[in-house]
């Protein structure tokens, strides 16, 4: 996965949630002021990604285009 298209930090408009998708098919991400809030691994097929969280909570979101992630009723962009 070094050079997946979606690898990168992902950010709502807000800036409130932000996830930074790792090469290593981990992510971690931040809530506001709670760095590293989530962190687990991810699988991307197509234009889907599938989120394991380490505590054993999971979600999904849809690449819309190669700038735009929805996840959890959010919308996040590139960073």
């Amino acid at each position: 996965m070094l050079h997946h298209p979606y690898i990168g930090m992902w950010v709502t408009d807000d800036n409130r949630v932000r996830h930074e998708l790792l090469p290593d098919n981990r992510y971690d991400e931040a809530r506001g002021n709670r760095e590293s809030a989530y962190q687990g691994r991810y699988e991307v097929t197509g234009n889907h990604i599938e989120y394991w969280d380490d505590t054993g909570f999971t979600a999904d979101g849809d690449f819309v285009d190669e700038n735009t992630l929805h996840h959890g009723g959010m919308i996040l962009r590139r960073k």
